[in-house]
């Protein structure tokens, strides 16, 4: 597996707006030094927790936090944040709100955002680490040298989900080889009068995954690392062709007719119901298909394959559903607990998190949930030839999806969009100090 590096300098330097906004009056927010870990399942009669979850991620939490409930007396409340979560979780924590552990994006830039030097714990010396599939340890969660977050399930791929039905009903047999290959089969289902793509412009964010995953083959020959430098920007050819394209195919009426009000929801019925072939599409869209279909149906229905302009390359996204972090409340008696449902979680409540997610387990000696769909299974599998997104390897990351929407509703063309977006980056960037900006 392919690691990101993004300039730890740079990277550190970007607070965006919640800088300072933190309370540093824990002792060892942003310490590396090693935190005590109580045992996994010492008693915490009386002690509350609370957990901040996407609406996309709510039932993720439920049967572990309910296991570490019955084994420590403790209480954990899950609390629904809702869309835009990572938004709606800088605003709450910058006037001052804290739960005690959340759902959160461990890539640098986000840890950045949520200002993991004032605002999360330190998970250094976490007993769980080296308990993890050695490729996943170190991969993510890790700013200036600090855990601050700490993977929880296969770190997220972005990819194309498909319906095997309309696949089978149109010939076709194999999986693409690269994005000529998806473009003719896209052919071959529109002439059936079925959509070859389903987009959720209504909802918005999902919109930035289809550029990034046609520019997968550029993000890793070091593109990302050439837009931190200065030296390529959002208007460079990688990125404004694969805008471009992505308008293009738009526009010639290979998405669903309903792409401007279509939703994250519509999505997985779609899919699933074969009304479109094909979704670009990250984790969080399995774990819809996981609370639309039974494993046997995904199993028959949908499948997963990766693919860049040339060839199969994956793109890595870790994102909110994968991670946990802990933070920096002030309160000794809960970190120390939310440090301790974070060990529990990875130790003694693991089995019961794989099993009543159906997920793919990354502890070394955690069977895989029997109930894990395929597609799981290949998008675990895809990590083998991956490529970091915009969010894992970028200093910081505008708002390309709120630009790709206004290019879906005819506001901006693509370069417009690409214009926007390399200008929001470069204020980021040159307000955090960094240099050639």
């Amino acid at each position: 597996m392919k690691k990101f590096a993004a300039t730890a300098a740079i990277v550190t330097a970007l607070g965006l707006t919640l800088a300072g906004c933190g309370d540093p009056s824990g002792a060892d927010a942003g310490s590396s030094a090693p935190a005590e870990w109580a045992a996994q399942t010492a008693d915490l009669s009386g002690v509350e927790l609370t957990f901040w979850a996407a609406q996309s991620s709510v039932a993720v939490p439920e049967e572990v936090a309910a296991t570490f409930e019955k084994a420590t007396g403790a209480k954990v409340t899950i609390e629904v944040i809702p869309d835009s979560y990572e938004a709606n979780v800088q605003t709450r924590v910058a006037t001052g709100a804290k739960p005690d552990l959340a759902f959160w994006q461990p890539t640098p830039s986000m840890l950045t955002a949520i200002n993991a030097k004032s605002n999360l714990l330190s998970l250094e010396g976490a007993p769980w680490i080296e308990t993890m599939e050695p490729d996943l340890q170190d991969l993510t969660g890790i700013l200036d040298d600090t855990r601050y977050a700490t993977l929880i399930g296969s770190p997220s791929v972005i990819g194309v989900y498909y319906n095997k039905d309309v696949f089978a009903a149109n010939g076709i047999t194999e999986l693409p080889q690269n994005f000529d290959d998806v473009l003719a089969d896209a052919a071959v289902i529109d002439a059936a009068g079925v959509d070859p793509f389903f987009e959720m412009a209504g909802d918005g964010w999902g919109t930035q995954w289809f550029p990034q995953m046609l520019m997968a083959d550029d993000a890793k020959a070091g593109f990302w690392d050439e837009v931190n430098a200065g030296t390529k920007t959002f208007s460079s050819p990688e990125m404004l062709d694969s805008i471009t394209e992505y308008n293009d195919l738009i526009t010639e009426g290979l998405f669903n007719a309903d792409i401007k009000t279509a939703t994250f929801n519509d999505q997985g019925t779609a899919l699933l119901a074969g009304d479109a072939a094909m979704v670009v599409q990250n984790n969080v869209y399995l774990t819809q298909l996981q609370a639309l279909a039974t494993t046997d149906e995904l199993n028959n229905k949908i499948g997963f394959f990766p693919v860049s302009r040339q060839g199969t390359v994956a793109t890595s996204i870790p994102d909110q559903s994968n991670a946990i972090v802990a933070f920096n409340t002030g309160d000794a008696e809960r970190e120390s607990a939310a440090r301790q449902f974070m060990s529990f979680w990875m130790g003694e409540g693991y089995p019961t998190f794989v099993a009543s997610t159906n997920a793919v387990s990354i502890v070394t000696g955690v069977e895989n949930s029997p109930e894990v769909p395929q597609l799981a299974l290949d998008i675990h599998a895809s990590q083998a030839d991956i490529a970091p997104s915009m969010q894992a390897a970028a200093v910081a990351n505008p708002d390309l999806w709120l630009n790709l929407v206004d290019m879906i509703n005819g506001v901006k063309t693509p370069e417009d969009v690409a214009k926007a977006t390399q200008s929001q980056f470069a204020e980021l960037a040159k307000a955090a100090g960094v240099a050639g900006f």
